[in-house]
């Protein structure tokens, strides 16, 4: 029987520990201002990778995407509220998604970051079909912001946490301990 020690499924890692670090830091920036820190933690999330660079493109993905689909979702939402005011959802918001979606992956293209389609998507949807007409505009802002702060949060802790110090510490932590 081979004894080698095989890996674990769970097991927890500097990554895993980095992005619980990320989140929560999102929760602890935004419940004292009594502000739901749900897409800042989302942000976070998805703007931890295993390095920076990886960082940049994963979180870069999330916020630029956000960025445009929100605006183009805004555009959208204005046509759609010019010829029916009240925002009820109806058949006129089916080729104004098929606009925002065409708008979405041509401004992801020309800008490099395609990337940002799918979370760009995700919000032009939101915008579109479940925003009220008095919210949409401070909705399509506050995802921005939101999305923004986790990104920035997650490339902080990536900058300050690199995965080398993070094993530093820990072995310097394991040295310290008496042997058992």
């Amino acid at each position: 029987m081979d004894e080698r020690r095989q890996p674990s499924h769970y097991h927890v890692g500097m990554r895993n520990v980095k992005t619980a670090i990320a989140a929560t830091l999102c929760a602890l920036l935004y419940l004292p201002f009594h502000r739901s820190p749900a897409f800042a933690c989302i942000g976070a999330i998805f703007g931890l990778g295993t390095d920076m660079s990886h960082s940049w493109l994963s979180g870069g993905n999330r916020f630029f995407g956000t960025i445009i689909g929100g605006l183009i979702g805004m555009a959208m939402f204005r046509i759609h509220i010019c010829f029916y005011p009240d925002g009820s959802t109806n058949l006129f918001l089916a080729p104004l998604l098929f606009l925002g979606v065409m708008l979405l992956i041509v401004a992801c293209r020309v800008f490099k970051w395609p990337g940002g389609i799918q979370p760009g998507g995700v919000v032009l949807c939101i915008i579109l079909f479940n925003t009220p007409v008095e919210t949409y505009i401070s909705y399509s802002l506050n995802r921005m912001f939101d999305t923004g702060v986790g990104f920035a949060v997650a490339l902080l802790v990536n900058l300050l946490l690199p995965r080398e110090r993070l094993v530093r510490w820990l072995e310097a932590a394991h040295m310290r301990k008496p042997n058992q």
